[in-house]
């Protein structure tokens, strides 16, 4: 009978071994490697902890770095010797000798090629398992940075009376610890398995016991920590129920305990923990009894109460109890949903009041006069009119503007505060004149200037009324820095302030050139730095190249949204961050959300769902950047700052009653500022989020109701309509801008949407929250409910009436002529007297110039539309001001351009007349616009057109005037009324 511990015997065989020279160039090879591949990693590291240093952040690199290193440790070596010393223990513990079957005889030869490894393969198969441990554990520093410094909520859940951070911080912490114990149970228990498998400990067909004593003892021992844990989870699952989601009554993410959780599931849970307990001092009895027989009919036990009591008696509960009267039986669950639900996302506090939809002023003078006060109309729509400032203002080719600009306010000439659409002229290499590595990265650094313009006006030709332009910008703006080595389009690394210049901008006399003064970014005078960041950005030239010396610096996470995420990587970062001017500088302004999944009886929302929008759709950019994509608690608890050339970023503390903001504050000391920081300059522009706002409507479409009935009848679920301007099929975006609600005096910077019933077009009700800083109804959410007996035009119906009146369609039609295409703009919603105004803008591409300029204004109030080229002309034909009429002549004090000048129009016109003149309109707005480019091709375009277009309006009028006096226009006694010759007075003359 062999022995157990045992090895083979026998002489030795010798292999040729290779050369010494050869032995000496294969070690030298593998120390390489071996260092190469440290190195990299050394690199890696390297370049992190000197990024964070350059942005005064280095305490949150040390925190994460250290408490990732923390838990690998403890955790990968928790595993490992659980592991381990269950498998010694198994060697330990088998018999010294086997029996003599054909399983053990086979079993001999695994044993005995093993034996002179026994160490290796042991540390091996340690040292892997804890490794996984340690990578895995490593990745829960969030949840361990949570738990130990989670701060109370001071709210406790309704089922339990525990405080919210119970369920927010302790709760994933105890699970991770429950799934590492099982892990460790599970690993250990199979490596004890099979080492008594292998050493005779168990035996599958050998005669006799299936397993020694010891075995017995040592494998029940294990078990019995198993069942011991899953009494554990039992119990835990008892509050995991506060934060279980579940479908119901049309929501997918309902989070809470129902009626059959609290009276089926909760009491089964606490009947398996004891159950549990009890099976586990079963198999912890084998140490004295030796046999498996008790704690097997334990085991058995467990799993049958699992399966009646855990499954079975709920669904008995929910098919007899509940669905006969569901009403009555989940009401009261529902109505702790609904409070920890709004509580959660900050809608607790709305205001909902009935508004009619529909106006009972008769006096149009005064209606005329509300519209100019509800809301400063803004027809500069800044997701469409990127390419116009793109065409106007880009100055050079390597220069762009994002696709979606932004919207501010900015005081004018006049000291008011004024709705600003504003766009950095941000740097783009695609536009360079040739590519190669010092172009990139050494000459072409960074974007130069702001451009704004109103939110509210076009120039006569469509054109945006810039308030800050040109290159160098100036305006209204005063002075500021104006390069831009921070933005949204910088996406790669630019290496500075060494003897290489770099290309500033370009005027009538020529290039400027400058040199980085800032501190950002880190220094290469290093030649250990410079070694790093070549191999960390794969580009040896960093190493050596000349363009490199005193002084050099490289830039890089210089996205405003990335910037601040990697230095508070605990936040949720909204989708748009937005540049402003601010005491002399551009600062990005991004703002930053705390959030949690953890939220007991609140609904959860997926944040990568919620926030889509059309816009996002066309723009990934805009997307939210989500630590936690599925949560039920949201703040806006942090406003941080990017400054546009320096780099420099802060954050400031928002919300100030926030236990998660300050459960962060307290694992990453010092790197937020109080909200007293926050300065009054900077404070003119901060804003209510986008992103945040969106989460909060789409949970209104169904948290808007006040009680338990309401919502469980499904009878009053709204939904956020489709994006009417567009065919994305997406959620229309909110959209900013200055307005009056009903209960309000004066006009306040808003961020608005609609709803409408679900599977409906018609309108259910309005939203607005006041979106200015710094005042006290900051945050302010209103909505106004449309009455659901009467049918109100939502913003679906109001873009189809309008696309299908002929009029109108008429006048789209000529717009669209020759190559032109139509794009529509926002379009906005605003309450006036009871009733709703709907107006938006609609732009042209046209000819050869292929960017929007606003032509026309659609505006639509009660039942009454207009369609006319500026917003105060259709306001005034909405309400009865003035009549409908052809668009006149552009007012413009710039020179008259040369070629042909359109006609005035006959007072008493022809519809085919007018239609002629239209079409000649657009081509002379076209002309001009093509001039101020020095578009000449696009200019002659425009004047074929023009001719064609008057050539047409006469002959029209001339068959209107024999139509109307059987005779030939055009002799002094048969003139039409307003002619004032046989041959129209206002032909255009030929020019240069």
């Amino acid at each position: 009978m062999p022995d157990r511990g045992g090895g083979p015997t026998g002489p030795r065989i010798r292999v040729g071994r290779p050369s010494r020279r050869v032995r000496t160039l294969l070690m030298t090879l593998g120390v390489l490697a071996v260092l190469a591949m440290v190195f990299v990693m050394f690199a890696g590291f390297w370049t992190d902890w000197l990024w964070y240093r350059s942005v005064n952040y280095s305490s949150v690199f040390t925190t994460t770095l250290w408490t990732k290193i923390g838990l690998f440790l403890v955790f990968g070596l928790l595993m490992a010797a659980s592991v381990g010393v269950n498998i010694w223990l198994a060697h330990r513990l088998r018999p010294p000798l086997s029996a003599m079957s054909t399983e053990q005889q086979n079993l001999d030869r695994y044993r005995m090629g093993i034996a002179p490894y026994k160490k290796w393969i042991l540390l091996g198969l340690t040292a892997i398992v804890g490794l996984i441990a340690g990578a895995s554990a490593a990745g829960q520093w969030r949840t361990w940075l949570m738990w130990v410094n989670g701060v109370a909520f001071g709210k406790k859940d309704p089922q339990f009376g525990l405080d919210v951070s119970f369920f927010a911080f302790d709760l994933p912490w105890y699970r991770f610890l429950l799934g590492f114990g099982f892990a460790t149970v599970v690993l250990s228990l199979i490596a004890a398995a099979l080492t008594h498998y292998l050493y005779g400990g168990l035996r599958v067909t050998s005669p006799g016991g299936r397993a020694t004593a010891a075995a017995t003892g040592h494998l029940s021992v294990l078990l019995g920590i198993f069942v011991s844990l899953k009494a554990i989870a039992y119990w835990l699952d008892r509050y995991g129920l506060a934060v279980k989601s579940s479908d119901f009554k049309a929501t997918d993410n309902w989070t809470g305990l129902r009626y059959v959780d609290a009276n089926a599931y909760l009491p089964a849970k606490t009947i398996l923990f004891f159950i549990a307990a009890i099976c586990a001092v079963l198999f912890f009895a084998t140490l004295w009894r030796r046999t498996w027989q008790l704690p097997v009919i334990g085991f058995g036990l467990m799993v049958l109460s699992a399966v009646l009591i855990g499954g079975l008696y709920p669904a008995i509960v929910q098919k007899f109890q509940v669905q006969p009267n569901e009403q009555a039986k989940e009401a009261p669950y529902v109505e702790k949903n609904l409070q920890a639900t709004t509580e959660a996302y900050g809608i607790a506090d709305i205001n909902v009041t009935d508004y009619p939809g529909k106006s009972n002023t008769t006096d149009k003078a005064k209606l005329r006069q509300d519209a100019d006060k509800a809301a400063s109309m803004r027809m500069i729509d800044p997701n469409v009119v990127s390419p116009t400032f793109q065409q106007l203002q880009q100055m050079r080719n390597y220069y762009a503007f994002p696709a979606n600009l932004d919207v501010d306010r900015y005081k004018g000439p006049d000291g008011k505060e004024q709705d600003t659409v504003i766009g950095l002229r941000e740097l783009d290499l695609n536009g360079i004149p040739k590519n190669n590595w010092i172009n990139d990265h050494f000459r072409y650094t960074h974007g130069y200037g702001v451009v704004a313009a109103k939110g509210t006006e076009a120039t006569p030709g469509g054109s945006p009324v810039f308030t800050e332009s040109d290159l160098p910008s100036k305006g209204t703006l005063g002075d500021y820095e104006q390069r831009i080595y921070y933005g949204e389009k910088t996406t790669q690394y630019s290496i500075v302030g060494g003897p290489q210049s770099e290309i500033d901008y370009s005027d009538d006399k020529g290039e400027k050139t400058t040199r980085y003064k800032g501190d950002s970014g880190v220094n290469l005078s290093n030649p250990l730095n410079r070694a790093a960041y070549a191999v960390a950005f794969g580009e040896p030239q960093i190493l050596y190249s000349g363009a490199i010396g005193d002084g050099s610096r490289i830039l890089y996470n210089r996205v405003p949204k990335e910037r601040v995420e990697a230095v508070a990587p605990w936040l949720t970062i909204d989708g748009d961050a937005y540049p402003a001017v601010v005491d002399g500088r551009i600062q990005w302004i991004v703002d930053a959300y705390t959030t949690t999944n953890g939220y007991p009886y609140a609904s959860r929302t997926t944040l990568g769902d919620t926030t889509a929008d059309s816009l996002t759709e066309r723009n990934n950019q805009r997307a939210v950047v989500a630590q936690q994509n599925q949560v039920n608690y949201i703040r806006n608890s942090v406003k941080a700052t990017v400054d546009a050339y320096s780099g420099e970023v802060k954050l400031y503390q928002w919300d100030t009653q926030d236990p998660v903001l300050k459960t962060w504050m307290k694992a990453f000391p010092d790197t937020v500022q109080p909200k007293s920081e926050i300065s009054p300059l900077l404070m003119d522009h901060l804003r209510y989020p986008q992103d945040l706002f969106k989460v909060q409507r789409e949970l209104l479409t169904r948290y808007h109701v006040g009680d338990a009935d309401a919502f469980l009848s499904g009878s009053e679920v709204w939904q956020v309509p489709d994006d009417p301007t567009n065919r994305s099929g997406k959620a229309v975006p909110p959209y900013y801008l200055s307005m009056r609600m009903p209960d309000q005096k004066d006009q306040a910077f808003s961020l608005t949407t609609t709803f409408t019933p679900n599977g409906r077009d018609n309108l259910s009700a309005f939203m607005s929250v006041n979106a200015e800083a710094g005042t006290s109804d900051y945050g302010k959410i209103s909505i106004l409910k449309m009455p659901s007996a009467e049918t109100i035009d939502g913003p679906k119906q109001v873009q189809s009436k309008f696309n299908s009146d002929t009029a109108i369609a008429e006048k789209i039609r000529l717009l669209r002529g020759g190559d032109s295409e139509v794009e529509y703009g926002n379009l906005l919603t605003v309450p006036l007297d009871g009733g709703l105004l709907y107006a938006e803008p609609v732009y042209v591409r046209g000819g050869g110039l292929k960017y929007p300029l606003m032509r026309r204004v659609l505006v639509t109030y009660d039942g009454k539309t207009a369609f006319e080229p500026t917003l105060e002309k259709a306001l005034n034909v909405v309400f009865g001001a003035e009549k409908a009429s052809p668009p006149e002549k552009p007012e413009t004090n710039e020179p008259q351009p040369p070629g042909e000048t359109p006609t005035e129009p006959p007072g008493n016109a022809d519809p085919t007349v007018q239609e002629a003149l239209e079409e000649a309109q657009l081509a002379f707005d076209d002309g001009q616009q093509a001039m101020k480019d020095n578009d000449w091709k696009a200019y002659g375009e425009a004047q074929t057109k023009l001719k064609d277009a008057l050539k047409r309006a006469e002959e029209a009028q001339q068959k209107a005037d024999e139509g109307a006096d059987g005779k030939p226009a055009g002799k002094p006694d048969e003139e039409p009324s307003g002619a004032s010759s046989d041959k129209p007075a206002d032909k255009p003359a030929r020019g240069a």
